[in-house]
């Protein structure tokens, strides 16, 4: 964990955004894989992670943001627990660890709820994603679990996007941390990408890596030759010759701050003339999304950046027509490239989506596109120096889309049908980065993990 001044000062900082009242933050508690012994890895909550800093489950954080004073609820560790685990530290010793003097028992935490609850004290807290935590909240407070929601603090929701936005240099450290793993991982993976091999094996590499060095992977692994798939988690193909092979993936570090790359290669470790064309112009994307990327810009500006080049360059090749501008503003683009340019990074691999991504990534002075495609953009708010957020374009031939479209006739003024179908078994290619935005520009994140056609197939020849 960081210093102890350091969740100080975030609970602080906090403290100053919301008016009054408490502020609770529930820990996460172990989840069961498949009874009640045998449980998943643990993962903190992130909320509680950033403003409390402890990694032990079923403790609780409370801020009383009137009385200036912090809590942490959380039970020692009995004898019983000792046999199995060994001696662990008290919670008041874990406690002083991140800055906090006061301590209490898990249980004497609906006794503090229950008296601010009489004295009418407001009792601000976030949004629930775990069931359990959902049970917890609406315990303490007496609420409807199927109304939980609308009790939810936007003023608590908009404060920690204003604080977890921003990353620290600390922070930033962190990522890089995940990014330098990733780098292992993913030219591991590179090196493992021949015929005959199957996707399994490589995403067990990957992920042992990622055990190895930090913590469990940020998300389940998408790796496939199946890449116009764009959340591919099956991995039974065996590779073959001639399919492009897409990896997408990350690892948390133990502070659980999380890194998030692509990167495509070619099966066999040669780019043909055609996959080499197409990897080119999404590797343009990616360069001229993050050379726009900097203090001011709206996100959405970059990925539109992304969404013209990706257009100009399937237009020189055959695959579109017309006024390159005219295309991507009416979203003839979407067939090949329907997702957003990137999302927040930190904490969480999509970072606080937990809170509503409407609210991290966008804000009263944008709201998002209900264009098919740029709908689908997760950050398109104007960026701050301290941003941490992911690049990553693509180019897929989704033949049910292809199908689709053509049947409808739609933008046939920009979209050559007849050409795309010579691509319709080609799949797809998506390149990211992870990226901080400076108070001058940018700054790419960690390790540079090889990405142009000659890093990549340098990278391959050393065959794993």
């Amino acid at each position: 964990m960081f210093n102890p001044e350091i969740y100080t000062a975030r609970r602080n900082a906090l403290r100053k955004l919301i008016p009054s009242g408490i502020i609770l933050f529930p820990g996460n508690s172990e989840a069961a894989y498949n009874y009640p012994a045998n449980t998943y890895s643990f993962r903190q909550d992130s909320n509680f992670s950033y403003f409390f800093g402890l990694d032990n489950p079923d403790f609780a954080g409370i801020i009383d943001v009137d009385n200036d004073i912090d809590y942490i609820f959380g039970n020692d560790f009995e004898i019983d627990d000792i046999i199995w685990m060994g001696p662990q530290p008290k919670a008041v010793d874990l406690a002083a660890k991140v800055g906090v003097k006061n301590t209490a028992a898990l249980s004497e935490l609906t006794v503090f709820i229950n008296n601010c609850i009489r004295n009418k004290r407001v009792v601000h807290f976030a949004p629930a994603y775990r069931a359990e935590t959902t049970l917890q909240i609406c315990g303490l407070l007496g609420i409807n679990p199927l109304r939980i929601s609308d009790y939810a603090s936007m003023p608590l929701i908009e404060a920690i996007i204003r604080l977890r936005s921003i990353k620290s240099d600390l922070e930033v450290a962190e990522i890089e941390k995940a990014v330098d793993i990733a780098w292992q991982m993913f030219t591991t993976g590179m090196r493992m990408a021949y015929p005959g091999r199957k996707e399994q094996e490589i995403v067990g590499a990957m992920e042992g890596i990622s055990v190895a060095h930090g913590k469990p992977v940020s998300f389940p692994i998408i790796l496939s030759t199946n890449g116009q798939i764009l959340h591919n988690h099956h991995h039974e193909n065996i590779l073959h010759e001639g399919r492009m092979l897409v990896m997408d993936a990350g690892t948390e570090t133990a502070l659980n701050y999380a890194s998030d790359i692509t990167r495509t290669v070619p099966v066999g470790g040669k780019f043909s003339q055609k996959q080499r064309e197409i990897y080119e112009i999404v590797l343009n994307a990616n360069l001229n999304g993050i050379a726009a990327t900097k203090p001011g810009t709206f996100y959405r500006d970059c990925h539109m950046v992304a969404a013209e080049t990706i257009a100009s360059g399937l237009k020189d090749l055959g695959l579109m027509k017309g006024d390159v501008k005219q295309a991507v503003a009416a979203g003839a683009h979407a067939l090949f490239f329907p997702h957003g340019l990137g999302h927040m990074l930190g904490m969480d691999v999509h970072d606080m989506e937990g809170l509503g991504q409407i609210h991290v990534g966008y804000d009263n002075e944008i709201q998002p596109s209900k264009q098919f495609g740029t709908a689908y953009l997760r950050l398109g708010r104007r960026l701050q120096p301290g941003f941490v957020l992911t690049n990553e374009p693509g180019i897929y031939f989704i033949p049910e889309l292809i199908d689709m479209w053509r049947a409808e006739k739609k933008y046939t003024e920009f979209l050559n049908y007849d050409k795309i179908e010579e691509y319709r078994d080609f799949g797809g290619i998506r390149i990211e980065d992870d990226i901080l935005v400076t108070a001058d520009g940018h700054r790419v994140l960690g390790k540079p993990i090889p990405k142009t056609v000659a890093e990549i197939e340098a990278t391959m020849a050393d065959k794993l």
